[in-house]
């Protein structure tokens, strides 16, 4: 009898493992939703995307806390540390966040419709260079080291060229996107690395003049900035099927609150981790990605 009660018990903690296993990750309470330093300075980046962490919260059912974090590196760390749920990150920090916490992509943002950007190379049109050959002995400006467009892809660039940016240039630095743009426009920085978003906005805003800014070099497309999940949040398959169905809401959404996405950003797409296989690709090649 003590051996059939004894079955009993180590049959019931068997199923109620089973059962607990098989039960869906529930999201919690607050929603960390961290977004990248797209704007000149926190303030005015908090305040381009305050409506939609509350388009999210009101879509969501949950509190959602926006948070700016100023490096894409720093917020593919945020992901991994628990610190950030919901990311709006550029490819190459998504890129990063998957291969060290498996965060997940589960959104791509379309800008103009499409989900897809190029890196370029910026130069003064007074500066007598016209392609990335004439850049030898010149000023060069990356963007940080967790940028697709800033430093990632022209890095790869580079490197196919024979190209030792450290020995190449005459000084090299790492700064943000809307610095370089404005230092080259200025004269006081040959060269840089950007993105066409960024420096359309940038014109279209005034910041800089489209006569003071020459594109002298453009990559293939780019997959757009991911949305991601972290990896915890990712296996609550209600929660991102909930998600994903606010993000590719927004673009019906736009016509009645325009301010939801800054200009020119038209909506969201459904992705998912295969298709920055291009960034993670260059990653590789350059040795700035060792896969796990």
């Amino acid at each position: 009898m003590r051996k059939f009660f004894q079955g009993l018990a180590v049959g019931a903690t068997v199923l109620a493992a089973s059962v607990l296993s098989a039960a869906p990750v529930m999201a919690q309470d607050v929603i960390n939703f961290g977004v990248g330093l797209y704007q000149p300075d926190k303030d005015k980046n908090d305040a381009t995307y305050t409506p939609l962490a509350q388009y999210l919260e009101k879509k969501l059912g949950k509190p959602v806390k926006l948070r700016t974090v100023d490096s894409w590196e720093g917020l593919a760390k945020s992901l991994a540390n628990g610190e950030t749920d919901i990311a709006l990150m550029g490819p190459w920090g998504y890129v990063l966040a998957n291969n060290e916490s498996k965060a997940q992509a589960v959104a791509t943002i379309e800008y103009e419709g499409k989900p897809e950007y190029f890196a370029i190379m910026v130069t003064n049109p007074k500066s007598g260079i016209n392609s990335p050959a004439d850049l030898k002995g010149k000023t060069f400006a990356f963007g940080d080291k967790g940028s697709t467009s800033g430093y990632l892809i022209p890095f790869h660039f580079f490197q196919k060229q024979g190209i030792n940016p450290d020995t190449y240039f005459s000084k090299v630095i790492y700064t943000k996107h809307q610095a370089i743009e404005t230092q080259v426009a200025e004269g006081t920085l040959d060269a840089g690395a950007d993105y066409n978003r960024n420096r359309d906005a940038m014109i279209a805003d005034g910041l800089i003049k489209a006569q003071d800014s020459k594109i002298i070099w453009t990559s293939d497309p780019l997959p757009n900035d991911a949305v991601a999940v972290s990896e915890t949040l990712y296996k609550d398959k209600a929660f991102v099927e909930k998600l994903q169905a606010a993000l590719i809401g927004i673009g019906a959404e736009l016509k009645k609150q325009p301010n939801l996405l800054p200009p020119r950003y038209t909506g969201f797409v459904k992705k998912d981790n295969s298709y920055y296989k291009p960034i993670r690709d260059a990653g590789l090649a350059t040795g700035r990605l060792q896969p796990k």
